[in-house]
């Protein structure tokens, strides 16, 4: 999952009791909200939102990440859970989503964080503002060979073999061909609103779509399907935008 990525004054533990100095998991940074959202229950208990000039941060308070780091299924419901709240806060306004593990040791730290990178995102929010991210994966099919009648031995054994790596060595071009031209196309299409990735021999690609040209893009993928017919296309649903921040 990709997400905005902080180095700096992190820490995963503090046994502190008091807002000010009690670790602090940081889930997201949002516009400081106009109106009352729903924060969702984190891994332990209740979200706070921490409010610092234009942007706010979405907190759990306490969580330790060494408590579990040697328990794989604690860890694993922990990185759904922060996947969780996420897309829920996302579903009510726009987020710059942060990295699972992400925590600060106090509000302080944490608001000093805020004042420095003010303007970076406040920026990334305003770029991302009413927009969704969409994977398309391209899964590439199997050559299929032609039923064909049976052939016996000599001259006409070897013209079939002949036929057949023909066949194939067609079918592979035209494959490499469809793919280019795609994602030549999407790439022209949404320029820095696209990402491309190879994923062994699947390709994916990250897609950041306005929300209301939504419509438009799914005849768009069902266009982009019917062009590629040696590929396998998935279309996943709409998430935060993820690889965007």
């Amino acid at each position: 999952m990709g997400a905005i990525n902080i180095k700096e004054n992190l820490t995963f533990l503090d046994t502190s009791i008091t807002m000010e100095s009690l670790n602090l998991y940081t889930y997201a940074f949002l516009k400081t909200p106009d109106i009352s959202l729903n924060l969702p229950i984190g891994n332990l208990g209740q979200l706070f939102l921490i409010h610092g000039a234009g942007i706010s941060a979405v907190v759990e308070q306490g969580i330790s990440l060494e408590s579990v780091q040697d328990n794989d299924e604690e860890v694993i419901k922990m990185v759904l859970t922060h996947d969780r709240v996420i897309c829920e806060l996302f579903e009510q306004t726009t987020v710059l989503p942060l990295r699972f593990g992400t925590s600060f040791s106090s509000q302080a730290i944490l608001l000093n964080h805020i004042a420095v990178h003010n303007r970076e995102y406040r920026e990334k929010l305003e770029n991302i503002q009413g927009k969704t991210e969409y994977t398309l994966r391209l899964i590439p099919q199997t050559f299929k060979e032609p039923v064909r009648a049976t052939v016996g031995g000599g001259r006409d054994y070897f013209l079939a073999k002949k036929q057949h790596f023909e066949q194939q060595k067609t079918f592979w071009i035209s494959q490499t061909d469809e793919k280019s031209s795609l994602i030549n196309l999407i790439t022209e299409i949404y320029q820095s609103s696209a990402i491309v990735q190879n994923k062994g021999e699947e390709i994916r690609i990250y897609i950041l779509v306005d929300d209301q040209d939504k419509a438009a893009f799914l005849a768009q993928f069902y266009t982009w399907q019917a062009a590629c017919p040696s590929w396998d296309f998935c279309l996943g649903e709409g998430l935060p935008p993820y690889h965007f921040v």
